[in-house]
């Protein structure tokens, strides 16, 4: 919470002002009246509050009030003042509330460089007694030399007990005051010979130096001082004190300064008619827009409004600095532990002004500081460049990735391509090898078991018919069992498909897979040579053999149709039905050993297979291999 108000604009009568300060200050006024009735408003809510939180938590409640803490700025200048701002600024986001304790802020702005003869030394004195003499304050911040003379000249009778903390002044502006053992802060150090020497290092062609001043009692000190700082370049350049003159007769005067000048801005609260400024945001500017050469100050103030630059006072820090030495006060460090220092002047340039008096960095102090720099095209699209690189650097490596990713699943489907091929022709030799064994070795002895049975039943006595009718049962179930190993070798291993070719042992297939399964089978070749590749015969063979067996297990037809044709430089063998069908969708979840056998045979000869089938609609399998196949992968 933030009052604030200006002593010099209001004489002999101080009010506080309740509101939240924003940095345009000087909008917060209200009568003095209602300031009365809304401070007094605002205290007795507080009250109820204190009170209604004793009586609901008690003593012993767990919830703690923050402790409230005062702190009284009082500002040499108005608060439209750049310096004002700044520091007030900075002890604002620099003094936060915290859990143990809310800051309260009150703000009086003496303004005796726009008003001075509002108040004198003594009503000035009587009337901060009035206002604040039953008012308890933790901290007194003194902003400006004439703030810190006045509270050391009158440290005996106000705030009497209560830290004071200086800023926004060096002890050369503000007389070398002397200060008791409750002041503490930093002074600045105003050193304008470093500027001067600067200005003529970037310019060593410099004849002339114009000095611009005003009359206020500020204006004058400053002046004093740096005429005594400067004297020392009397003999090298030619200086000239641009003081005692209305501003019309001064921005006229620096129009027409002779060339290789430059001017040094002083300060300017106030003119030879009277008319008073604000120093940095207003007269600077118009001081700046008239001069045509460069122009250098005394104040991190002035950066921004047409100085070049200099060995400036940091009134930016030392309010950060400030901040800092009020919060160890308010959490409960000693004066005496926090000693006024100096702080260092800084060399410190404004970009834009760089760049118009064509001054390059590299001819600037060592560790100078550079405000308001632009940023270059570079800076400006880094983040565009940055993230794009890093898009095309992820997308590099992601490419890198999917092309090892491609070649690794490429090898591994190799890999499977091998395997699957050696797993075919495993079991083409074992069903080659099992149907050797069953045709050469099982039927032979098959045969002669029923030799046998025959021989023992004609020479058995006819009288014995029992006998002769189990005899020739056996005969038969002997028979039988031949016959039935003799097609199961045909079926693991065709010797038709050798001997007679793709086409006989297809058509000789159905007319078995007819007979023993009672399904009717139509077969059709078109233009299919005697001599066919093994590889491509034995695969078309196989689809056509586990096609059928497939349509027996799950179509329900009565009837099949295979069809087998040369199609280019392919074969096409098809297998339909007109049985109940299937949703092709269900067949990834479902799909059988037979069918992937018929896949992989069909793709390791480089061709394709193909299933169409719908429900109640019948099925179709469709395949086609090269005649020729490159790679011969199921040799039997």
């Amino acid at each position: 919470m933030v009052h604030s108000r200006c002593i010099a604009m209001i004489p002999r009568s101080i009010a506080r002002e309740p509101g939240n300060w924003q940095m345009n200050l000087e909008n917060s006024w209200l009568p003095s009246q209602s300031k009365r009735l809304v401070g007094n408003a605002r205290r007795i809510s507080l009250l109820l509050v204190l009170i209604s939180s004793h009586l609901v938590g008690g003593p012993s409640g767990s919830a703690q009030i923050p402790a409230k803490k005062n702190v009284l700025i009082l500002n040499e200048v108005g608060p439209s003042h750049a310096l004002t701002k700044l520091v007030a600024q900075e002890l604002f986001t620099g003094v936060p509330d915290t859990p143990g304790r809310h800051v309260e802020f009150y703000s009086e702005s003496f303004d005796m460089l726009s008003f001075p003869d509002s108040l004198s030394a003594s009503e000035l004195h009587e009337s901060l007694v009035k206002q604040y003499g039953r008012q308890e304050f933790d901290v007194v911040v003194a902003v400006g030399p004439d703030a810190i003379k006045f509270l050391g000249e009158h440290a005996q009778s106000l705030f009497v007990d209560v830290p004071i903390v200086i800023c926004g002044s060096s002890a050369d502006q503000a007389g070398h005051p002397k200060l008791g053992s409750r002041f503490t802060g930093t002074w600045q150090k105003l050193e304008p010979t470093k500027t001067l020497e600067v200005a003529l290092r970037l310019f060593p062609d410099t004849r002339h130096v114009f000095v611009v001043g005003g009359t206020s009692a500020f204006d004058r000190t400053v002046m004093s001082f740096t005429k005594n700082s400067m004297s020392s370049f009397a003999a090298n350049v030619d200086i000239a004190y641009l003081t005692d003159m209305a501003m019309g007769e001064l921005l006229q005067k620096l129009q027409n300064l002779p060339e290789h000048s430059v001017v040094f801005y002083v300060s300017l609260f106030q003119d030879s008619a009277g008319h008073s400024f604000l120093n940095a945001t207003k007269a600077l500017p118009m001081v700046a827009s008239a001069e045509n050469g460069p122009v250098f100050g005394m104040s991190d103030t002035y950066l921004g409004h047409g100085i070049v630059g200099g060995d400036l006072m940091n009134f930016q820090e030392q309010g950060k600095v400030t901040a800092r030495i009020v919060s160890e006060l308010l959490d409960g460090k000693q004066v005496e532990d926090l000693p006024i220092r100096t702080l260092p002047s800084m060399f410190m340039f404004d970009w834009n002004e760089l760049k118009r008096w064509h001054i390059p960095e590299s001819s600037l102090p060592s560790g100078s500081i550079i405000l308001f720099r632009e940023p270059s095209l570079w800076e400006r699209t880094e983040w565009i460049w940055t993230t794009g690189l890093l898009i095309i650097l992820g997308l590099s490596v992601l490419a890198a990735y999917l092309q090892y990713a491609g070649k690794q699943l490429k090898l591994a489907r190799e890999r499977e391509g091998q395997l699957s091929g050696m797993l075919i022709n495993a079991e083409e030799k074992e069903r080659q090898r099992i149907a050797s064994e069953l045709h050469d070795d099982y039927s032979q002895r098959l045969a002669v078991l029923a030799l046998g049975l025959e021989n023992v039943d004609e020479a058995t006595p006819v009288s014995l018919s029992d006998v002769h009718k189990q005899l020739r049962g056996l005969v038969k179930s002997t028979s039988e069992l031949g016959a039935d190993l003799h097609t199961l070798s045909h079926q693991l291993h065709s010797s038709t498909l050798e001997s007679l070719g793709l086409v006989p042992a297809v058509a000789a297939f159905c007319k078995e897979f007819m007979a023993h399964q009672g399904i009717r089978v139509g077969f059709t070749s078109n233009d299919i040579p005697r001599s066919v590749h093994p590889d491509a015969a034995l695969c078309v063979f196989r689809i056509v053999q586990e096609g059928l067996r497939n349509l027996k297990k799950h179509s329900g037809a009565e009837e099949a149709q295979v069809d087998l044709r040369m199609t280019g430089d392919r074969l096409e063998v098809t297998v339909r039905d007109e049985g109940r069908g299937f949703d092709l969708r269900k067949l990834r979840q479902n799909e059988g050993l037979g069918i992937r056998s018929m896949v992989e045979r069909a793709h390791l000869l480089g061709g394709k297979f193909e299933i169409h089938s719908q429900t109640g609609k019948g099925t179709t399998l469709s395949a086609w291999v090269p005649f020729e196949p490159k790679a011969k992968v199921a040799k039997r």
